[in-house]
Parts: structure tokens; sequence; C-alpha cells
């Protein structure tokens, strides 16, 4: 809960992949508060009231993914709402003029997200969640010491820079309202 109230603040696309990494680790734990109090929370240097606060938090999400039918998989509903949010600021930046820049590295990174969207099995998956799963599937492999392969390195490092450039973008349109 206290890291994903500071990156919700500072960076939302690290927001929402440490979210998919807490529904994998509730779904990791069976969905059972008492092991993620037991086997999780308590490793970490939190007080008792920090502890509950922790707890209090896993156990939302717990009853939301039992609610919202993903205990084996998908998202939140707050997780989703998010990655729309990120997905209609990005095709608003895209439609405008004002920003070239943002143009350009979107057209730089698109033959990765066109490539990716062909390997999955999910084709109407969209373009920002499709570099949010490249960037979660590389953070997990890295977590497994798996290997990553060099174009996989390459993409990762492009699309990291356009994600990041949509999350500054974000960010500032959050503090001051962007003019499209």
């Amino acid at each position: 809960m206290f890291i994903a109230q500071e990156l919700r603040k500072n960076n939302i696309a690290e927001y929402l992949l440490y979210m998919w990494q807490v529904e994998d680790t509730i779904r990791a734990f069976g969905c059972s508060l008492s092991r993620i109090r037991r086997e999780y929370i308590d490793r970490f240097d939190y007080d008792d009231e920090q502890k509950e606060e922790e707890a209090d938090w896993f156990g939302n999400l717990i009853k939301m993914m039992n609610e919202e039918g993903c205990r084996e998989k998908g998202h939140l509903q707050i997780n989703k709402v998010t990655l729309q949010l990120l997905t209609e600021l990005h095709q608003q930046l895209l439609s405008s003029p004002k920003y070239p820049f943002y143009n350009s590295a979107y057209y730089k990174v698109l033959p990765f997200i066109v490539e990716l969207r062909n390997r999955g099995d999910n084709k109407e998956v969209g373009e920002i969640e499709t570099c949010l799963n490249l960037l979660y599937g590389v953070m997990m492999l890295r977590l497994q010491k798996k290997e990553i392969t060099t174009n996989t390195e390459h993409a990762v490092k492009e699309v990291s820079t356009f994600i990041g450039m949509l999350t500054d973008y974000y960010k500032k349109d959050k503090e001051e309202p962007l003019e499209f």
C-alpha cells in the first residue's frame, strides 16, 4: 500500500506494473489474507500499525478480486480504469500536433507493438497495455533470473522510453491539464 501510494503520485506506469505484481502476489498466496500477513507482510520492517494498514489494503484487494472474478487471472477494475486513462491520454497526444516528440517516440516503438500483438493470444489488447505487458513480462523474467535476448532488451529500452514519456505527460496533465 505504501509503495503503491508513492508510485501512483510519481509514476503511473510503475504504479500499474506494481499493482499487477500485487495481483500476482495475492494469487501466489492463494488469495489468503492470513498467509499474506504471515509470509509476506511480516517480512517488511513495518510497525504494528503499518502492518495492520497493509493487511487491510491486501484484504480489500482480495475482496475485490473475488467480487470481480479475477482470482485466477485478469486485472482489477481499478487497474483497468488507470490503464484506460493512460490509453485515452495516449490517443489525445497522438491526435494533437502539439506533441511531435511523443508522436516520434510512438512511431519508433510501433513495430515492436505490432510484433508483440502478432505473437500474443489476444489481438484485442491495446497498444499501451501491450507495452506494459512487455515491461511486466521482462520484469518477471528478471526476477526468475531467466535470459533475455538482445532483441528483447532493445525493445524494452525503446518501449520504456516511450512509456516514460507518456507517464511524464500523465503527471503534467494531473498537475495542470495539457492543451490539445
